[in-house]
C-alpha cells in the first residue's frame, strides 16, 4: 500500500486462541492469529458493536511475525446446566438466540485448544487517519480485548506505536520480543547469536496460500467470511544477545521443519 501508516501490535499472553473452521465442540487454535481475531480485536477496542459494518478494517493490510510460537493445550470438559435443562445448541435463530438441542441433550464433552505463552507481532497496515484512530482505541479499549476469545486475556504492552512504510518493513526493523525464558533457552542453545530468523506471514496478493478468515459480518445470525492471499517469509531481528563462543554453535540458520512446528 502508498500513502499508509502501520500500527504495531504485540499480541501476548498465558493463553490464545486463533480459531477459523472450528464448530460445535471441537475448537481448534491456528498457530498465529487470523485475521478475523485481528479485526475483531480492533472493533473491540473501537467499540463497534457485532452488528457494525467492519468492511474498513477487514481492507487493512496484515502481517504477523511468530516471535514466540507457544505449545498447544487442549482443554478437555463436559458441560451441563446446573438447573438440568436442555443444553443450547450451536445454531441460532433469525433474531440470533441460541437454539435448544434437538434431540434434548444435557450433558457435551467439549474439546477447546489453545497456544500457550505465545508472542506475536501483528503489523496493520491502512489510512494514517484509521490507523491513528486504531492506536488511540487499543490504548482506551471500548470493550475488554482478547486474544482470539474472552477467557484469553493479553499482556501489555498491547502496541509498540506506529511505524512508516509497510507492514513487511514495520516487522523486518523490529527487535525480537520473546520473554525472557525464551531467549535465555534459545540463547544458550545457540551460542547467544546475535540475529534469529523468525517466520513471518504477509497479506500478499500474489501469494500461494488462501486463507478464508477475513471477516464481512460478525453479526450472530449472518456470520460471514471471505478469503485473502497471504505468503510465508522468513524475517532477521536482532536478538539483544551477546554472542558467546563458550557456547555451542548457533544453529539459527534455515530451518525447512519450521513451517511444521517440528
Amino acid at each position: 500500500m502508498t500513502g499508509t501508516s502501520v500500527l504495531l501490535l504485540r499480541l501476548a499472553g498465558p493463553l490464545q486462541s486463533w480459531g477459523d473452521r472450528s464448530r460445535f465442540n471441537r475448537r481448534e487454535t491456528w498457530a498465529q492469529p487470523t485475521k478475523s481475531g485481528v479485526v475483531g480485536f480492533l472493533a473491540a477496542a473501537a467499540g463497534r458493536s457485532r452488528h457494525a459494518c467492519v468492511d474498513d478494517l477487514s481492507a487493512l493490510g496484515l502481517g504477523i511475525r511468530i516471535d514466540q510460537p507457544g505449545t498447544i493445550l487442549r482443554d478437555f470438559h463436559t458441560v451441563s446446566d446446573l438447573r438440568g435443562r436442555p443444553l443450547l445448541a450451536s445454531a441460532v435463530t433469525g433474531t440470533g438466540r441460541q437454539k435448544l438441542t434437538s434431540p434434548a441433550k444435557y450433558t457435551h464433552i467439549t474439546q477447546r485448544f489453545y497456544l500457550q505463552d505465545a508472542v506475536f507481532l501483528a503489523a496493520v497496515e491502512g489510512p494514517p487517519a484509521l490507523v491513528d484512530s486504531l492506536e488511540q482505541a487499543v490504548r482506551h479499549p471500548a470493550f475488554p480485548l482478547a486474544l482470539g476469545r474472552r477467557s484469553c486475556v493479553p499482556t501489555q504492552p498491547l502496541t509498540l506505536g506506529q511505524r512508516s512504510g509497510g507492514a513487511e518493513e514495520a516487522l523486518r526493523g523490529e527487535p525480537w520480543h520473546a520473554s525472557a525464558g525464551e531467549r535465555k533457552r534459545w540463547g544458550a542453545e545457540n551460542a547467544n547469536a546475535a540475529r534469529i530468523h523468525l517466520l513471518c506471514t504477509l497479506d500478499d496478493p500474489e501469494g500461494s496460500e488462501v486463507r478464508n478468515d477475513v471477516p464481512r459480518s460478525f453479526s450472530p445470525g449472518d456470520r460471514s467470511f471471505t478469503t485473502r492471499r497471504v505468503r510465508h517469509t522468513y524475517l532477521t531481528a536482532d536478538t539483544g544477545l551477546r554472542p558467546d563462543p563458550a557456547l555451542p554453535p548457533s544453529t539459527v540458520g534455515h530451518d525447512p521443519f519450521a513451517l511444521l512446528g517440528w
